[in-house]
């Protein structure tokens, strides 16, 4: 279907990701500074990872404003897992918060975290291991 005010057709099906999300249910920390300038802390779960962001439950309410930077680190003893990506294996990760979901009776508070890493270093990456899988 076209729509008249674009050239393009409507498509609502395609997955416009760069990069695949992994469902996960793993035990992480959230730090960074409020308002005042105090560090805080709040242990939440992973829901969700990809090489550029991740999706993470609290159970306790915390206010963490829209944009605030936080630093993201996965609990140590699941980061040693392959299926997670490179940059989650590290240690800490600078994250922004670039979506906030208020708790319900039904879900926790959940916050979408975008990682400050590279996208081209994450792209020749990708192209370097496609290259040695070609290649063997």
């Amino acid at each position: 279907m076209r729509q008249p005010w674009t050239n393009q057709s409507a498509q609502t099906d395609d997955n416009k990701r760069a990069v695949e999300r992994q469902s996960v249910a793993l035990p992480a920390r959230l730090t960074w500074k409020d308002q005042r300038g105090a560090t805080r802390f709040a242990s939440v779960i992973a829901r969700n990872v990809s090489h550029f962001g991740v999706y993470v439950e609290c159970q306790s309410p915390v206010s963490i404003p829209l944009f605030r930077l936080v630093q993201f680190q996965l609990e140590r003893d699941v980061r040693e897992s392959d299926a997670l990506p490179g940059s989650l294996q590290q240690g800490r990760v600078l994250s922004a918060v670039y979506r906030v979901t208020p708790p319900s009776p039904s879900r926790p508070q959940g916050f979408a975290l975008r990682l400050m890493v590279d996208p081209k270093r994450k792209v020749r990456e990708a192209s370097a291991s496609n290259a040695q899988v070609l290649a063997s």
